[in-house]
Formats: structure tokens, sequence, C-alpha cells
């Protein structure tokens, strides 16, 4: 969300039931707004369920005061560099900002880096990207303002396969661009265009993320003049909101007491330690070559939920990790990683630090059931025994 700006909430309603939990909190938050900051909308794409989209700036902000209602201290800007072990614990985290040099002393750690830089340093094994170590591609997104709905969307086919053919064959956009995505913002005329990927990238490399952002920022300005020359309803719009850097879907992957499979989600296996619920596709995007799969991963009606193992390592006693660094195989994970998922992953284990700072036990002692138990009073739903309905 913070690279892709606007990008919208998709696998937030599994069974056409919101997820619950903070997702809900915020998104309610923003749809009661005067005038509305969000909406619930169906997804173009085949086999996507309903999201969530909503007024970027609007959501970031109402995010930092909910943080700051929850009383977090928040520190922008700064890096955590380098965690010193005692034992089986992280003793403290070594940090920066533009002040220098500082040092955090944490009872718990929770990795929701997106990359688990820490959590690699302080000796959980991890893998990266699939069993070739190949990862998704990375992208960079933007919108156009001033388009005409109505001349945009009047055609059946919604990748506008018809008119990217040409460009791609006059050498007007890159070949990979052979599918668009573009969705109708939350705003009136406004065009979201999540279609430029850049395949090939180690998203744990710092050049490598900014070569691909210059690289992505150059394909997406050709690609806004394209859409403005080719495409029905775009010729009086402008492109805004480019990304600041590229959104980077997959790096690391840390190990877990349990390790998502393929074949979990297939069964829709409704784990008695799952803290979210999911009927997310197999969204893999241009992992190795140009495709890209929306493979339904459950039939109508069913879905799977994230068990809290796949979020604990096996030896160190005060660390958990949330979102895109769950433990779960290559398949597993292109349908896992989605923004409510990720969202609820970190309630999750949060809820479950302070089980255990309660308790004065490890992470990995805390108690499944009551961890459940409490989310499901937050207001997480389909969780234990309770259906998703």
């Amino acid at each position: 969300m913070a690279f892709c700006p606007g990008m919208p909430w998709g696998a937030a309603y599994p069974n056409n039931k919101i997820i619950g939990g903070l997702l809900e909190e915020l998104t309610n938050q923003l749809e009661t707004m005067d005038p509305p900051a969000a909406e619930k909308r169906s997804c173009t794409l085949e086999n996507f369920g309903p999201e969530i989209v909503y007024d970027h700036d609007i959501a970031t902000l109402t995010m930092f005061e909910m943080l700051k209602g929850a009383r977090v201290q928040v520190y922008l800007n700064a890096t955590a560099i380098e965690p010193v072990m005692h034992k089986k614990n992280i003793e403290s985290v070594s940090c920066f900002d533009r002040n220098g040099p500082f040092t955090v002393k944490p009872r718990i750690v929770i990795d929701c880096s997106g990359d688990g830089d820490i959590s690699a340093k302080a000796g959980v094994p991890f893998t990266i990207g699939d069993h070739n170590g190949n990862s998704m591609g990375v992208t960079c997104s933007f919108h156009m303002i001033g388009v005409n709905w109505k001349e945009a969307f009047a055609e059946s086919d919604p990748y506008f396969t018809k008119y990217t053919a040409k460009g791609i064959s006059e050498g007007r956009i890159h070949e990979d661009l052979a599918k668009l995505y573009l969705m109708k913002g939350f705003h009136q005329d406004s065009v979201f265009c999540n279609s430029v990927h850049i395949r090939g990238v180690d998203g744990t490399d710092p050049m490598a993320v900014s070569l691909a952002t210059q690289e992505g920022r150059r394909r997406c300005y050709q690609l806004a003049q394209f859409l403005r020359l080719d495409i029905p309803g775009f010729s009086k719009a402008y492109m805004t909101q480019l990304s600041p850097t590229v959104g980077v879907r997959e790096t690391r992957k840390l190990e877990a007491i349990y390790k998502i499979k393929g074949e979990d989600l297939a069964n829709g296996t409704k784990f008695s330690d799952g803290v979210v619920c999911c009927d997310n596709p197999i969204d893999d995007v241009m992992r190795d070559k140009a495709g890209m799969t929306h493979e339904a991963v459950v039939n109508n009606g069913n879905y799977y939920t994230i068990p809290f193992r796949a979020l604990v390592p096996t030896n160190i006693q005060n660390l958990m990790f949330a979102g895109r660094i769950v433990c779960a195989d290559p398949i597993a994970f292109a349908s896992v990683r989605g923004m409510p998922q990720c969202m609820t992953m970190g309630q999750a284990t949060g809820t479950a630090a302070a089980l255990a700072l309660r308790d004065k036990i490890s992470v990995q002692e805390v108690n499944r059931d009551r961890l459940v138990t409490e989310l499901t009073r937050q207001g997480v739903h389909g969780l234990g025994n309770n259906k998703l309905n």
C-alpha cells in the first residue's frame, strides 16, 4: 500500500464475508466518513472476490490516527540494523535515524518488515523465492486522472489485449505489457494502473530495487503516453501517484513451526490455530516469465485459514513475524500474501505478544486456543468453530 498507492485491499471478503478485526475497524471508519473514503467493490479479474477500494491519503492518515489512539509510539525514518542475541532471546536491536545510532531493548520482537532482515540476522532459517530461487516480479503503479470511465471500460476484454498487441508490435510499450490491469480508482474518473511488473529483481538488494524503480517509472511513463494516445477514454487524462519505489511481493519466507502448503489451501484446511480466513486465488506474478496466474485455490463458498504456527520460529523465544515473510511454500505463498491477511497476521502476533507477556512465557508456549478465542472477541471472523457466513 505504501509503495503502490491505491492498491485495493483484495481477499478482504472470503465467502463474501469481511475477515473482521482491525481491517474491518479501519474499513468501517473510512466508509462512514462524510464523504465516504472507502467502499466494497467486485474485482474485474477472474477468481478474485470483492475488494476494498479507498482514498489512499485519507486511509493512511486514519491508520496513523488509530496508532495514536492505541498509544503506539511510532519511530518514522528509523532503520533496524542488527539484533543482539542472548541464548534464545533477542536482547536488543541496534537502530539508527538521522541523529545517529540508538538501541531498543524489547521484551518481544514482531518482524513485519516484509523482508525479515532482523529475523534472518537473529538466525531464523529462510528461503527466497520458489524452489529455483525465483521471486515474483516487482511492481511500479500509477493513477490516471480525468479518464472517461464509460468509454474506457466499454469493451468486454478486461485486459485491453487488442490495443496492447499493437503497442508491443510497434515497440511503444514493453513486451511484458500484453495484459493491462486497469481498475476504476476510488474517485470518479480515476484509474489505477497495476500493470508494470519488472522480473528478476532481488528485493533484498537495495541497488537492484533502486534500478528496478528507475526502470519501472520509465515504463509507467511510456504506458501512460500509450493510454492517452491509443485507449478510448484516456485522451484527456494525466498520470499521478507514481510509485515512490517498486512494490516487492516476495523475498524471504522464514522457517516456522509449521509451513503452509499448497494442499492445505486446496483442501480448505481450517486449522485449530487459524488466525485469519482467506480464499485468494494463486496470484503468481511473473516469477520466471511474463505470465501470471489467477487460479482458484478453493471451491466457491469455501476458504482456508492461516495457522498461528506459521508465524512463530522454532527456537527464538521472543520473536514472531507477520505478513509476506510467513512460512509457506511457493504455491501457498501466492495466495496468503494479500494485504488484509497480512494486517490480520499482525493483529494475531500482537495479541499473542500480549498473552505471552502477561503469562511470562515464550511465544511458542502461548495457548493457541486462548489466542483464537481472544481474536474472535476482537471481531476476527471465521476462527475456531465459528463458520464464516
